[in-house]
């Protein structure tokens, strides 16, 4: 069954485009962290019945699959949004700021979760499309990996998919534009601890333990010379020591001291060069000042890279959306990390950044989605769907 491709969306959109920006006003003045999203899952599971969806709720406890079958083609797409805030004050003045105190949507997840609403009331509209849409809305995205928890919990068993696509907004990118890369995007982002250990002592009485304090400091120093001298310099990488607690009174020297910090990399090789070569540098300051050293390497998010089929095929469904010129192909990944990498290493797939233009940036107290690019990503997601499931 071959399918006429259907005038571009937007203007369709935009009949619609203030109910959803009124329903991302609402997500946003009721933020919900990590696995505690349940009123926005409640939202997100009505609202995808209403437009004729199957819905699957409780998914790592409270993400939300809609899932929209037509035609006979058997080929499967998957989209995804987060769901989840973050825990931050929120500082700017909105008739609809945040009603939690200590909770706000400061990276545009509610933003991302109305948009995929939008697109799937379209496309449950219309029908212009041969298989199976999957719309997944992840919880704990920001912390608790979401993505990962879904998978574990058979997401991909349940809904097999042939291909998996994420979007998310990004301030600084001019409002409606797209960027789109094979290969990385955002970085795996690792975490650390190095906890250091000695006897203690009076600070009048140094000569009687190893000082945790000073080989602390010369662990820090050293650490930063991993990136620039241990490692490829073609590879980027970025260490991070970030907290440094020790002591509790001016006159001793403390037993313990402890380092936590953050390794971002692109690739397998990197990432693995940045754990031995962090746990290589504490032994050797460990045993150049007489103390005991205990590292605590956490792998956190992989880096999300893209495949470049599902890339190039993202960079072209976004072209008939915003045009050629506005959609970017060769723009920088970012060093900060995403869990949709997990779904990108289970399927092939890509992640794709829209401009929310010249907006405070993500995870800031003053940041909010810029509701004028709610129709263009949901367009985005429309056309992506109904080019993958075209059946010609």
């Amino acid at each position: 069954m071959t399918q006429r491709t259907p005038p571009l969306p937007i203007e369709a959109l935009a009949a619609w485009r203030e109910d959803f920006v009124a329903l991302r006003r609402q997500l946003h003045a009721y933020p919900e962290t990590a696995y505690e999203e349940h009123l926005t899952a409640a939202l997100v599971a009505r609202e995808l019945a209403a437009y004729g969806l199957e819905v699957h709720r409780g998914i790592a406890g409270t993400g939300v699959v809609g899932v929209l079958r037509h035609g006979a083609s058997r080929r499967t797409i998957g989209l995804r949004a987060d769901i989840d805030a973050l825990d931050i004050s929120e500082q700017a003045d909105l008739p609809y700021r945040s009603t939690i105190t200590g909770k706000m949507h400061a990276c545009g997840h509610d933003g991302h979760t109305a948009m995929l609403l939008l697109a799937a009331r379209y496309l449950s509209a219309t029908r212009a499309l041969d298989g199976t849409v999957v719309f997944i809305f992840q919880p704990a995205e920001e912390r608790g990996g979401g993505a990962r928890e879904m998978l574990r919990d058979g997401l991909f068993e349940r809904f097999p998919v042939d291909d998996v696509y994420g979007m998310h907004n990004i301030p600084g990118l001019p409002a409606g534009e797209f960027a789109v890369m094979p290969g990385p995007m955002m970085a795996a982002g690792d975490y650390f601890e190095i906890v250091l250990t000695a006897a203690g002592a009076h600070a009048a009485l140094p000569h009687t333990t190893a000082d945790p304090i000073l080989a602390g400091s010369a662990l820090v120093q050293a650490l930063q010379s991993l990136v620039s001298r241990s490692l490829d310099p073609l590879e980027p990488a970025v260490l991070s020591v970030t907290q440094f607690h020790g002591g509790e009174a001016s006159n001793v020297i403390p037993a313990t001291v402890r380092l936590q910090g953050t390794a971002r990399s692109y690739t397998p090789q990197t990432r693995a060069a940045l754990e031995d070569g962090l746990r290589r540098l504490a032994a050797g300051t460990a045993a150049s000042y007489g103390v005991i050293a205990e590292v605590n390497f956490v792998p956190g998010y992989p880096a999300t890279i893209n495949t470049p089929r599902e890339a190039g095929f993202a960079a072209e469904v976004l072209a008939q959306v915003a045009g050629r010129e506005r959609v970017h192909t060769q723009l920088k990944p970012l060093m900060t990390a995403e869990d949709f990498s997990f779904l990108l290493q289970a399927r092939p797939g890509a992640y794709i950044w829209i401009g929310n233009g010249d907006t405070a940036g993500l995870h800031t107290p003053r940041y909010d989605f810029n509701d004028r690019i709610l129709t263009t990503g949901a367009a985005a997601w429309v056309r992506l769907a109904e080019s993958a499931l075209s059946g010609s």
